[in-house]
């Protein structure tokens, strides 16, 4: 078996418990790579993540962003995260626990009885481009927010258009990021149990209020006018626009995959007070 462990940038409790993972999955006889940045801070040969979609298993150590980071070139391999964060939506594995529970996930993965949960991701497209999968949102606005940074756009789902409006931008959240960028735009919680996506308007002048609709449906975000924008994805610019185009953005074929424990959803809602 072949672990990748990604621990926070710049926390030491991180690095520790990456450490101490690795010491003892070696004493099981596992292959560990461990992220490069963290590799270096103890002094070891790092491995990039970008390599870690060839790994049975990556554990994530640190918050829902250190989580997100490691999902975004995990490709189908599953994700066990370990929450020293917050909030910790993503991340159900708690630090004292963690290396009793990986070392489950690694006895279930040689049994071949490893459980793994999927979760859907998004996909944003345009004229000639893909965008990789995103986890949490895919947000189509200016390029800075604010009064002199708002697009001129018409949102359409299923060939019907919900809106017309100048706006910041427009995203759309599964139901996984329902509760980061889109909750902070004051947009609706959904629950995990719900197989859905929310198309979220920000600071639109004269727009329509968040639409929760089916995970199916087919959304695109028109840009009309001259103003430039790009395609933000989990918080990382994965495209520049040069309007008039149109983005369509829809779940992705490839879902991401979760190890380990489910979070309690309730629980991780009452630290966000």
């Amino acid at each position: 078996m072949h672990v990748g462990l990604v621990a926070q940038r710049g926390n030491s409790r991180a690095t520790f418990l990456a450490s101490e993972l690795r010491r003892r999955l070696r004493a099981e006889d596992v292959s560990v790579s461990i992220d490069t940045t963290t590799a270096e801070a103890l002094g070891l040969e790092g491995t990039p993540v970008e390599s870690f979609d060839a790994c049975d298993l990556i554990v994530s150590i640190g918050g829902d962003g250190t989580f997100l980071y490691a999902a975004r070139d995990a490709a189908g391999t599953p994700i066990l995260g370990v929450n020293l964060g917050e909030v910790g939506f993503l991340n159900a594995v708690g630090p004292e626990e963690a290396v009793d529970v990986v070392l489950q996930e690694v006895d279930a993965f040689r049994a071949d009885e490893m459980p793994v949960r999927e979760t859907p991701r998004l996909a944003a497209s345009g004229d000639g481009w893909t965008a990789p999968p995103t986890t949490n949102e895919v947000v189509v606005q200016g390029p800075i927010r604010g009064p002199s940074g708002g697009v001129d756009i018409e949102v359409r789902v299923d060939d019907s258009t919900y809106s017309a409006s100048r706006a910041d931008g427009v995203l759309v959240a599964t139901p996984t990021g329902s509760t980061a960028y889109n909750l902070s735009e004051s947009g609706p919680l959904v629950h995990p149990g719900v197989d859905a996506l929310v198309i979220n308007e920000m600071c639109a002048d004269g727009g329509m209020p968040p639409l929760v609709v089916g995970p199916d449906s087919d959304i695109t975000v028109h840009l009309s006018g001259t103003d430039q924008a790009i395609v933000v994805g989990d918080g990382r610019v994965l495209r520049e626009l040069d309007p008039p185009t149109t983005v369509q953005v829809g779940r992705a074929d490839s879902p991401m995959r979760v190890a380990g424990p489910t979070s309690d959803f309730f629980e991780a809602l009452g630290k966000l007070e």
